[in-house]
């Protein structure tokens, strides 16, 4: 062993400063929110101790029960479009594009970078009905097909947020997944080949096992972002029509600073934070095996 590493002062003065900063920025927010939940009131009216009525109410509260279901709704739809798209993006990179790459890698990334009211802006252009047809409806049209009022339902209007998340996160799975694929040795596709392997069969028995953990990764990530959606829905529908694309994120929001209940806008938030944490564990138990034996 490294006689540094082995050394627990000198450990302790290296990761310390790290452990500090971690603990003042994530978990003494993630304690002081878990006392708000046991209060009721906000900083004008004062807060109060209300115990567990906070949690009853979590427990007995439609709207959060529909704006959790549609959170995971959202979450399983997203994650497995915009890491799906996007590792279909890394192969394209690695297996057929090769040289170039880097300028489809910069064309599919740059709806990363730009800001959410505009991409917002230009979705809702894009699927206008009214005052005159957006892009979309006018192409319904040219077919033979009726307009349609995509953000007057629920069910078209979740459907365009998909569509326009998808769209603007694929690019970086793409290059985060490329970065995986660029870490597995050129001589275990040399000699993949010269046992015949070729094509799809490439991918599922040597590209799909060794990329596994930057998978994972992404899936992860994904996950967690995807639970915590919060801009782009309020920029695209804010939530509505009615509460219908109404996630826990923007529940919260309202709760808390529209209505002034800090309390439960708090344990909503903890709820939140207790099923990204359970699906992250879920995840890591789900693949937690040496892949080396396969």
């Amino acid at each position: 062993m490294n006689p540094l590493l082995g050394d627990r002062r000198a450990t302790l003065i290296l990761i310390g400063p790290a452990l500090l900063i971690y603990s003042v920025v994530m978990l003494v927010p993630i304690v002081v929110s878990f006392g708000y939940t046991l209060t009721s009131g906000n900083a004008i009216t004062g807060f109060t101790f209300s115990g567990l009525e906070n949690y009853q109410r979590l427990v007995t509260d439609t709207r959060v029960r529909d704006a959790l279901l549609l959170t995971v709704r959202y979450a399983v739809l997203m994650t497995i479009l915009q890491v799906g798209f996007g590792y279909l993006l890394s192969l394209l990179y690695v297996f057929v594009l090769r040289k170039w790459s880097s300028a489809v890698r910069t064309l599919v990334f740059f709806p990363v970078v730009l800001p959410t009211v505009a991409v917002a802006l230009l979705f809702q252009q894009m699927f206008a009905i009214a005052p005159q047809n957006g892009l979309v409806n006018t192409a319904l049209e040219a077919v033979g097909l009726s307009s349609v009022d995509w953000f007057g339902d629920g069910g078209t209007a979740f459907l365009v947020i998909i569509v326009m998340d998808v769209w603007r996160s694929m690019g970086f799975y793409g290059v985060l997944l490329y970065a995986g694929l660029l870490d597995i040795p050129e001589e275990v596709f040399e000699s993949a080949r010269i046992d015949g392997a070729s094509g799809f069969g490439l991918v599922r028995r040597i590209v799909l096992p060794l990329s596994l953990p930057v998978l994972v990764s992404s899936l992860i990530f994904s996950v967690n972002g995807t639970l915590k959606v919060f801009d782009s829905i309020l920029a695209l529908t804010n939530g509505g029509p009615g509460t219908s694309t109404s996630p826990l994120t923007i529940y919260m929001f309202d709760t808390s600073f529209r209505f002034g209940q800090y309390g439960y806008g708090s344990t909503v938030a903890f709820l939140l934070t207790i099923v990204s944490l359970l699906v992250t564990v879920f995840i890591f138990r789900a693949n937690r095996r040496d892949l080396t034996k396969d």
